[in-house]
């Protein structure tokens, strides 16, 4: 099992910047989908990226779509997700998951049951 560790959440104001990264302690290639979450103070758990494995499929919901960027580096077994264009509405605690029951897609953000293993989590929050 790879355990997962999640870095650079923290304070934004809105229109601001934060990169998050997602640490694995061991090779990251062995899953074929890693995704980003997060969850607020009394409401679900939303799926808001995730990649595939060679990095060339990505997903995002609507409501972080333009603004959000995921990417990973293989060779550094760590994955990113860039946040631009904040809102107070972005925050939450944000965690990384990985897993190899389904393929990076738009079902697998809503399905958080496709990811097998997740980080600790990071506090992002967005001040207007």
């Amino acid at each position: 099992q790879v355990q997962l560790v999640e870095s650079g959440g923290g304070s934004a104001q809105t229109g601001g910047s934060l990169r998050l990264s997602c640490a694995a302690s061991g090779q990251i290639l062995d899953y074929d989908n890693i995704g980003w979450f997060r969850q607020a103070p009394g409401k679900e758990r939303e799926g808001v990226s995730c990649i595939s494995r060679s990095g060339r499929r990505t997903a995002y919901p609507d409501s972080v779509k333009g603004r959000f960027t995921i990417s990973r580096d293989n060779a550094k077994n760590t994955v990113f997700l860039q946040m631009d264009s904040l809102k107070p509405e972005d925050t939450a605690v944000y965690y990384c998951a990985a897993g190899n029951r389904y393929y990076c897609s738009t079902f697998s953000l809503v399905n958080a049951d496709t990811y097998d293993d997740w980080g600790q989590g990071t506090q992002v929050t967005v001040s207007s």
